[in-house]
């Protein structure tokens, strides 16, 4: 079964600084038809103006995934990393018995586009850890996360794994998948084919009790990540 949230059903929030869209309930936007999907908890499409960004913060008990697609995040926590994301790097930070961070905007001249996305942890209050990794731009699925560290993926903590989806057009592939786990598919670029539906930037699809998944490329090419969960 598949089911589709199209780009501008999303909510969201402007503040001048941050313009960002919010496939599940966050901060002031509350849809309880929305609230997650499976250990999902956040996808939050973050648009942040030169020499912006946000003021040091905590977290505790979750995994937070950014992903860069233009732009620079520059990152410091309270356990001593100071790193600079440039576009097509995942970062992962596992907050744990707690973190505090902040993230901004470097630039002057250029605007920085993310994504930021919660995934809840299967342990808990465990010391927090901070991974950061360039995937490259190989055709097909890449394997960027997982539970395991598999083929060099960054390691979270639940069973999860998150791949990086480029196409090009016309391109096919397809995961291996199992009817009692759940998929969620995130475009960013281009438009996708799932299960007989064109999926297109911004949007998501929840797939569950699926025995394959297919991920055609339509007339562009397409970058995309897929969730698979418990």
């Amino acid at each position: 079964m598949i089911s589709i949230r199209r780009n501008h059903e999303r909510g969201g929030a402007d503040f001048g600084w941050l313009n960002s869209k919010h496939t599940f309930s966050f901060g002031s936007y509350y849809d309880e038809r929305h609230m997650g999907f499976s250990a999902l908890r956040v996808i939050n499409d973050d648009r942040v103006t030169p020499g912006a960004g946000f003021d040091t913060h905590g977290h505790r008990d979750m995994e937070i995934l950014s992903y860069v697609l233009e732009g620079e995040i520059a990152h410091k926590d309270s356990e001593g990393n100071v790193a600079t994301l440039p576009p097509g790097e995942f970062q992962l930070m596992s907050a744990g018995s707690g973190i505090r961070h902040s993230e901004f905007n470097p630039s002057r001249t250029k605007g920085l586009h993310f994504l930021q996305i919660w995934i809840q942890p299967n342990v808990y209050g465990e010391a927090p850890g901070y991974q950061q990794k360039d995937f490259g731009s190989n055709p097909g699925l890449t394997l960027a996360v997982s539970p395991d560290g598999e083929a060099g993926s960054l390691v979270i903590k639940q069973d999860a794994r998150i791949y990086q989806l480029l196409l090009a057009p016309g391109e096919t592939t397809q995961l291996n998948t199992k009817t009692n786990r759940h998929y969620y598919v995130h475009v960013i670029a281009g438009e996708l084919k799932i299960a007989g539906e064109i999926v297109k930037p911004g949007d998501g699809a929840k797939l569950v009790d699926i025995s394959s998944l297919q991920l055609n490329a339509k007339a562009q090419a397409v970058k995309a990540l897929v969730f698979d969960l418990p």
